[in-house]
């Protein structure tokens, strides 16, 4: 090396830091100062995180697995696993005419995917339309050409809450999706790219006509239910709305009519830390980097909304993780490994800036298992249109879309007096729908809530079915109350109305099989 070279060197990196001792002054001796002599940490060797290692480590791996996978590709494909998951379990309907949009021109063509279970009746008079909420995919149960569990395994089969003995389920991964329909992913015919951000900006409504597309294509005329939670729940009450004569009964479980502004601030905090991930790329990402960082960071903030500070308190409490064994090699007090190395006998157990709590571990693992399963785009469109969802009649009125009337016939039957002729139970099980389970008025009615009635009015001879959770803080329980309530005031009398408790928060429609699933079986049979 030449010596002049090395000599110029030097003094580039002295000169490029020369406020260093300056701030290096008597409150930092002080500190050290207070240390205890013999500590194993050099002063200034600079700490190490793993937690943020984590993003680097899961690039290589993403980049790796990419190099390999062209030349030896895998059965399962190259990370990240939402670009087409095995897509010959589910069936794909495309629709090659122009699909209306509320906000945007019209979709020249799309792709539903769907996944069905039990059988078709003669008269295509006992479907249910199941609507997933934001992130899931058609795959709602176990079938023959994908046995693996779905999101809501224990809902749907025989004697279960969607009776697979009686009724024909069909579940769709929704417009804007990424898990076989279209959305921010898929290539856009004109160009032959992906849509990425030139994908229009979807609502709720474009979503269920998209489903009723697939409808009717299969001959089906008329839905025996419609049923959702969640966004399936603001999915539901739309698809009841659009279509009285078409939808016999609604279920919404954990949803609103109108988003809130707390649910529209979560949802925005998730956006805005999955763009601020510089391989956003502005959403055009495809031929790189998915932004991993931000979805992880996304998904962390969404799950706790999912879930209640008091099953975590009894689920986590304060407890910390559990440390590993001492490494001479990792000694910075402040790493994630750090504690085991730097703790002593004599003082409390180190913190580490890093997940150490149980209840950070279980955040972190929640986002790392997320952040490479879902399209970062289509996250950020259909948490989007869950924003944009609002019944209220000048919300409507705003959008251009006319108030239909509300259904002139009587509720459909179930399956089991549905075959028989017309007799009193038929008209018993019409006086059992026209009474509801109440709850008490309340006390400050919102603002909001004569003009979300007028909103509902196309619901008036729909029997609806609600549940809130009590423990939900994403969709509040007074959200489902306000439906109701609501329902009631735009002349519905088959609305029935509960409340569950426990400790799951807006995650029970998921847990709670015994008062979800039994709720449910009960108003459908």
């Amino acid at each position: 090396m030449n010596v002049g070279s090395k000599a110029s060197s030097k003094a580039l990196r002295l000169l490029s830091k020369p406020t260093v001792p300056r701030y290096r002054s008597h409150p930092i001796r002080a500190a050290s100062q207070c240390s205890t002599p013999g500590s194993s940490n050099p002063p200034h060797d600079r700490p190490h995180f793993p937690c943020v290692d984590a993003h680097a480590a899961r690039e290589s791996r993403i980049i790796s697995s990419r190099s390999s996978s062209s030349s030896a590709p895998s059965s399962s494909g190259p990370e990240p696993p939402y670009a087409r998951p095995n897509p010959k379990s589910y069936k794909v309907y495309h629709h090659d005419a122009p699909l209306p949009l509320v906000y945007a021109d019209p979709l020249p063509s799309f792709d539903i995917a769907y996944e069905t279970w039990g059988t078709l009746s003669p008269r295509k008079d006992n479907v249910i339309l199941l609507h997933t909420g934001l992130s899931a995919s058609s795959h709602a149960a176990s079938t023959d050409l994908n046995p693996a569990d779905g999101w809501w395994e224990k809902f749907i089969g025989p004697g279960r809450a969607l009776d697979t003995n009686q009724f024909f389920i069909i579940c769709t991964n929704v417009l804007g999706g990424c898990y076989g329909s279209t959305g921010p992913s898929s290539i856009d015919p004109t160009t032959g790219e992906p849509y990425a951000t030139r994908f229009p900006v979807l609502s709720i409504f474009d979503m269920v006509r998209a489903q009723f597309c697939l409808l009717d294509h299969l001959g089906i005329e008329r839905l025996y239910a419609s049923v959702g939670s969640s966004m399936g729940a603001m999915q539901s009450l739309a698809a009841g709305w659009l279509f009285p004569e078409r939808v016999g009964k609604v279920v919404s479980i954990s949803g609103t009519a109108r988003s809130s502004p707390s649910a529209i601030a979560m949802r925005f905090a998730q956006r805005s830390v999955l763009m601020a991930d510089p391989n956003w790329k502005n959403g055009f990402y495809y031929d790189g980097l998915p932004p991993h960082t931000g979805m992880k960071l996304a998904r962390q903030i969404a799950t706790i909304t999912y879930r209640s500070g008091p099953e975590w308190d009894l689920r986590f409490g304060r407890k910390m993780r559990k440390l590993p064994e001492p490494d001479a090699s990792d000694a910075s007090p402040l790493s994630a490994a750090a504690p085991s190395a730097a703790q002593r006998a004599d003082r409390p157990r180190m913190p580490a800036l890093c997940p150490d709590f149980l209840i950070e571990t279980y955040l972190d693992h929640q986002g790392e298992e997320f952040c490479l399963k879902y399209d970062a785009n289509s996250l950020i469109y259909i948490s989007k249109a869950m924003d944009l969802f609002d019944m209220t009649a000048p919300a409507l009125a705003e959008l251009r879309l006319p108030l239909p009337a509300p259904r002139t016939g009587p509720p459909p039957l179930p399956p089991s007096l549905a075959t028989h002729e017309a007799s009193p139970n038929h008209a018993q099980y019409h006086h059992l729908l026209s009474h509801s389970k109440s709850h008490p008025p309340p006390p400050n009615p919102p603002l909001h809530l004569p003009d979300l009635a007028a909103g509902l009015r196309p619901l008036a001879n729909t029997p609806v079915l609600i549940l809130g959770v009590q423990s939900d803080i994403l969709f509040p329980v007074e959200q489902q109350r306000e439906v109701a309530d609501a329902l009631r005031i735009a002349g519905n009398q088959m609305v029935s109305y509960y409340e569950l408790g426990g400790v799951w928060g807006h995650d029970t429609f998921l847990l709670d099989v015994q008062n979800v699933g039994g709720a449910i079986r009960g108003f459908l049979s």
